[in-house]
């Protein structure tokens, strides 16, 4: 059986697998038109064998699936997570776990930064995947046996990457490491999308904070009318024309009517009063309830040359431990380490992170070693302690 059209069908399906100790997961949607995910297939697979659940099937119940998906006993492997996940999340109301995301344990496991599906099945056995229906219409109906082939693969290759992967983890002795990326991946705050974080997503230059409370009340009302709706916040009003108003602030129709890019549909009737409602709303706010504007960080000058060096140091090793730079430092935290040192609260200078790359960090910034290049590669090398002779 390759494909599932019945709960019958399903319940026996999941039923099967309801002992086993792993399953691999993946989903196909489409979302370009939808502020919500619209999951199309749900493909399942243990020991190189799969299964596709045309979800959009009328009068098909779900609940075997959700079951699955809660029972702490099967480790459920994904390759990148989220979107999976999210999905997951908006169906049964809560996150799978536990969960193996094979794309961060290629991380820990020195496949380099986010590394696709195609290429970790690539690297780990030298096995090329069509990846040509990639960008198929997934809702449209028959689905083609290609589209169906395409999907069981997704999940097929995934149960020998996870078997490999688990194997290289352990046999490192870095599931703390694995443990820390998935308990973040699987934190239901990450799904839950409030309305009054979205003005953060909107990028501005020095924003006072009579624009910040202005913005912050209109996001959350485009927000939630795309929730409603079920379309994309741009499609309601793009970031530039909401930062716009933010800016103006119009208190009447007529003041709105001059904001540049406002579609008409968003001046004249219930959503050009509801733009002004949110604008009001925010302008009366008392000042003690407004954003703060975000917070730069101001770096010492002159700290360009040892972040640069210390991305050098990064990289090398990373390369050395085999592990991918992105989960070790961002480039923040290497700006913080270059400007503040030993001061700098980032997490490049805690745990397993610190033994990998800030001890040594610290010491370059100290003097107490430098790098040099030889025979193709970088090396640390130890620097005779200075003392100050009077």
């Amino acid at each position: 059986m390759s494909i599932i059209t019945t709960t019958e069908q399903l319940a026996s399906f999941c039923e099967r697998l309801s002992n086993v100790d792993y399953i691999t997961i993946d989903t196909e949607f489409i979302r370009e038109k939808t502020y919500w995910a619209k999951p199309c297939l749900i493909q399942i697979g243990h020991n190189s064998k799969a299964t596709a659940i045309d979800i959009l099937t009328a009068n098909l119940d779900l609940t075997p699936i959700f079951q699955l998906m809660r029972n702490k006993k099967i480790m459920k492997v994904f390759h990148a997570a989220r979107q999976d996940l999210e999905i997951f999340y908006k169906l049964m109301g809560e996150i799978p776990t536990p969960i193996f995301d094979t794309q961060i344990s290629a991380m820990v496991c020195g496949f380099g930064d986010s590394v696709s599906y195609e290429n970790l099945i690539l690297k780990l056995f030298n096995r090329p995947i069509d990846k040509a229906s990639r960008f198929t219409d997934w809702e449209r109906r028959p689905l083609s046996q290609r589209q169906i082939d395409y999907a069981l693969a997704d999940v097929t290759h995934l149960c020998e990457a996870y078997e490999k992967l688990l194997m290289q983890i352990e046999l490192s002795g870095r599931q703390s490491w694995l443990k820390e990326e998935i308990d973040a991946l699987i934190a239901p705050s990450s799904y839950e999308n409030n309305p009054y974080e979205a003005y953060k997503k909107i990028k501005s230059r020095n924003p006072d904070q009579k624009t910040m409370v202005v913005l912050r009340e209109l996001a959350a009302w485009r927000e939630n009318i795309a929730k409603q709706i079920n379309i994309p916040r741009n499609r309601i009003i793009k970031d530039m024309t909401l930062l716009e108003i933010a800016h103006q602030r119009p208190l009447t129709i007529e003041e709105l009517k001059y904001t540049r890019g406002l579609p008409p549909k968003s001046i004249h009737g219930d959503r050009g009063k509801e733009i002004i409602s949110a604008i009001k709303l925010g302008l009366n706010l008392p000042k003690s309830k407004w954003p703060s504007p975000p917070k730069k960080t101001k770096l010492p000058r002159g700290v360009g040359p040892m972040t640069d060096l210390l991305k050098v140091l990064l990289k090398m090793r990373c390369e050395d431990h085999g592990v991918a730079s992105r989960l070790v430092a961002s480039a923040s935290d290497i700006e913080l380490i270059a400007g503040y040192g030993e001061t700098a609260d980032v997490s490049a200078l805690k745990g397993w992170r610190r033994e990998i790359f800030g001890n040594d960090a610290i010491r370059l910034l100290r003097a107490e070693i430098a790098l040099a290049a030889g025979q193709s590669k970088v090396m640390t090398v130890d620097l005779p302690k200075i003392t100050n002779n009077k």
